[in-house]
C-alpha cells in the first residue's frame, strides 16, 4: 500500500528498509534511501505509512523522524522536534508556511516489511 505523494515520476524499484514492527504506532524512524535520509511515520495500529525528508530547513538537522505524529483539523502531520513546525505528512508542505515543502517518497509494507521506492 503506498501512503506517500511521490516527487518523483519512475519508480525504478523497491527497497525493504526495516520491518513494520519495528516502528511503533505514532513514531517515526530515519532511513537511509541512496545516502538520503528519509523519515517514515507509522500513524496509529495500522500499517499507514508515510515518508518524507528527514531534514528540517528551520533546524538545519537531520531530525524529523523524531517529531511528534498528529492531525490538525484532519490533516495528518508531524511537528518537528526542535522548533515545532507542523508538516503534512501526506505533501510535506510546512502547514505554518505553505511555501516551504520537503520531498516526500513512496512508501509501501509487503509482507510486514516497510519498503521506500527508489527513483531513476
Amino acid at each position: 500500500m503506498v501512503q506517500a505523494v511521490s516527487n518523483h515520476e519512475t519508480v525504478t524499484q523497491w527497497v525493504t528498509v526495516c520491518k513494520l514492527s519495528d516502528i511503533k504506532p505514532n513514531t517515526g524512524v530515519c532511513a537511509l534511501l541512496n545516502d538520503e535520509q528519509v523519515a517514515i511515520f507509522r500513524v496509529g495500529e495500522s500499517d499507514r505509512l508515510y515518508a518524507l525528508s528527514n531534514y528540517d530547513p528551520f533546524s538545519k538537522a537531520y531530525v524529523l523522524s523524531r517529531g511528534l505524529v498528529g492531525d490538525r483539523q484532519g490533516i495528518i502531520k508531524v511537528a518537528a522536534p526542535i522548533y515545532k513546525q507542523n508538516i503534512n505528512l501526506e505533501t510535506g508542505e510546512y502547514l505554518d508556511e505553505p511555501s516551504i515543502k520537503i520531498p516526500t517518497y513512496s512508501v509501501r509494507v509487503v509482507d510486514g516489511e516497510v519498503q521506500l521506492a527508489t527513483i531513476a
